[in-house]
């Protein structure tokens, strides 16, 4: 089965690039700098930060559907990304290198059902989540962290 993968439209976040540092505070932004090439998966883009590279440390909420299943957690932006990851049947290198929570949600935005599998084995786990009618699309976060990493649509 066919899936695709997208990151965060960045529009939202693009007046948060080239803020000062009280500007962020304000909106409870903090600005970091990626100390590895590893340690800091971007949302826009689904890549790792580069050494050096500046991100904004932010609390989004990547499921605001009015159910109990509403959620927000704290993700990095990469400060001027633009162009989102939007990819059918690859998974991008941050999730296919960790542990991946699949959450899939049905029509109402209630959990259907929901996987917890190391990357290398994500896109099995996708297909056994759109095997089931009552799935109609999935979020995957990184589980150690619990931080929304993707979201993922029948493609």
């Amino acid at each position: 089965m066919s899936f695709r993968i997208t990151g965060l439209d960045p529009k939202p976040f693009i007046p948060l690039y080239g803020l000062d540092e009280a500007a962020l505070q304000a909106r409870g932004v903090v600005r970091t700098r990626a100390s590895d090439d590893t340690g800091y998966p971007e949302r826009i883009e689904l890549r790792n930060a580069r050494r050096g590279e500046s991100l904004l440390l932010l609390n989004f909420e990547h499921q605001p559907a009015d159910t109990p299943f509403r959620s927000s957690h704290a993700i990095f932006v990469r400060e001027g990304a633009t162009e989102p990851y939007d990819a059918c049947d690859e998974i991008p290198e941050p999730l296919r290198v960790r542990t991946i929570s699949l959450r899939g949600f049905d029509a109402r935005h209630y959990i259907a059902d929901a996987r917890v599998v190391h990357g290398e084995h994500l896109a099995e786990a996708i297909e056994q989540l759109f095997a089931m009618s009552k799935v109609s699309y999935l979020h995957a976060h990184y589980a150690g962290y619990g931080c929304y990493a993707a979201r993922v649509d029948r493609a």
